[in-house]
């Protein structure tokens, strides 16, 4: 299994130190309002708590789903324990980083994959359509959330933020499948390879060259419309299986759940805390989505009450689990391939 090099490491110390910091910062700024759910955490429906923590994983599952079957595409298919490895690993690093989180998540799951045997093409091609597919369909979801309502100026809203998500990763399906749309992104990185090695002497002056030769071997990868679309389909189910976490943690304090606006409820939160400004959107995330329940028509404390418990599982616990398998992977040797240019970012 991949190790993780001393500058991944710094890397995630510096975000479980600015994690830390913005739970400091969150905590001092809302003690009132956390002190009052701190107390309603102790009058929680345990049962309804385990089955949060049952539908996280299940949402992790799925996330490996759609990654593993992407890999298989290329002819490289890798064990489901393997896969959700790399998904654990890469939400810690991802979540836990402020900004360069998703590259450094993404770089782990390349290295960690190479050192499987997995093809570079592949690897690449994977991590890509990976990060195309979560996006497209957290912007499903979104516009699905935003049809339940049946109001306009609240469909208006899901379908903006869906098109936030959905048009950057259409330009990379776009990029990948038509070759003008190919040449023009390769300019693009030409030009942005010079003007960085003009003011900080990097990356390589080959970058370029060797970006546009791996872009064009990614192209030649293709799966068929059923391939696609069970990919797509995890993609969704870990969408869904987070917000019943969500569901399960608002039934878990006694409150009852606000079907009609839940959905689109976390997706707004999902969008605030992908901005990137605090680890994990701590913060963020807490506040977006508690405003966001309330303005469903819960009360305010039961809502702040439930977001803490979702979380503590989807964000803590997760984060955790995330660390222990990078700890495993650490202590743990593969063979080790010739090395390779780096992949694009993944989105979670």
């Amino acid at each position: 299994m991949a190790s993780i090099r001393p500058d991944a490491r710094r890397a995630a110390a510096l975000g479980a130190v600015c994690a830390a910091l913005a739970v400091v910062v969150t905590v001092f700024a809302t003690v009132p309002a956390l002190r009052r759910s701190l107390v309603a955490l102790g009058h929680l429906r345990w049962q309804f708590a385990a089955l949060a923590l049952v539908a996280e994983f299940g949402s992790m599952v799925a996330m490996a789903r759609s990654q593993r079957r992407l890999l298989g595409v290329g002819g490289s298919p890798v064990p489901l324990r393997t896969a959700v490895g790399v998904a654990f690993g890469y939400t810690a690093l991802a979540t836990s980083i402020p900004v360069a989180g998703a590259g450094v998540g993404t770089a782990f799951s390349y290295r960690y994959l190479r050192r499987r045997g997995v093809d570079t093409v592949v690897v690449s091609w994977a991590l890509t359509l990976s990060g195309v597919s979560a996006a497209l369909s957290l912007a499903f979801v979104m516009v699905v959330g935003a049809a339940i309502p049946g109001r306009p100026g609240t469909f208006l809203v899901g379908l903006t933020g869906a098109a936030v998500y959905a048009l950057p990763m259409l330009s990379v399906v776009c990029a990948l499948r038509f070759p003008a749309v190919r040449r023009f992104v390769n300019r693009t990185v030409a030009l942005a390879v010079g003007g960085s090695r003009r003011l900080f002497h990097r990356p390589r002056a080959e970058a370029a060259h060797a970006f546009e030769e791996l872009l064009q071997r990614i192209s030649g990868l293709r799966a068929t419309r059923r391939q696609y679309g069970l990919a797509f389909l995890s993609a969704v189910r870990n969408w869904v299986a987070d917000c019943n976490c969500l569901a399960c943690a608002i039934i878990a304090t006694g409150s009852h759940v606000p079907w009609r606006g839940l959905l689109l409820a976390y997706c707004l939160a999902k969008t605030g805390g992908s901005i990137g400004l605090t680890p994990g959107g701590i913060g963020v995330v807490e506040v977006t989505l508690t405003a966001a329940l309330v303005a469903t028509g819960m009360s305010a404390g039961p809502a702040l009450t439930a977001v803490l418990v979702y979380r503590l599982i989807s964000f803590w616990l997760v984060l955790v689990a995330g660390y222990v398998t990078l700890a495993l992977i650490t202590r743990r040797q593969a063979p080790t391939p010739e090395p390779d240019p780096e992949p694009s970012v993944q989105t979670s």
